[in-house]
């Protein structure tokens, strides 16, 4: 496995004594990218349950495009 500069940034994080090993630091890395995806996919649930109990009317593509456009000044 080549890490380039995280490579890098994981030796110094064995020699500053935090981790006693690049085997910890990746399994440290691991365990955050899993709290930040579940995070994502619990933030995405919440919206689309939310979206979902919304009693507005549902726009149709053209009016959603058409709003956006003038909205930010688009052709």
């Amino acid at each position: 496995m080549t890490l380039g500069r995280l490579g890098e940034e994981a030796q110094r994080r064995v020699a500053s004594g935090y981790y006693a090993s690049l085997s910890e630091v990746v399994r440290a890395g691991l365990r955050a990218l899993d709290r930040e995806e579940r995070a994502v996919d619990a933030g995405l649930r919440d919206r689309v349950a939310a979206s979902l109990a919304d009693p507005r009317p549902s726009l149709s593509q053209d009016q959603v495009f058409a709003a956006l456009r003038a909205r930010h000044g688009g052709a």
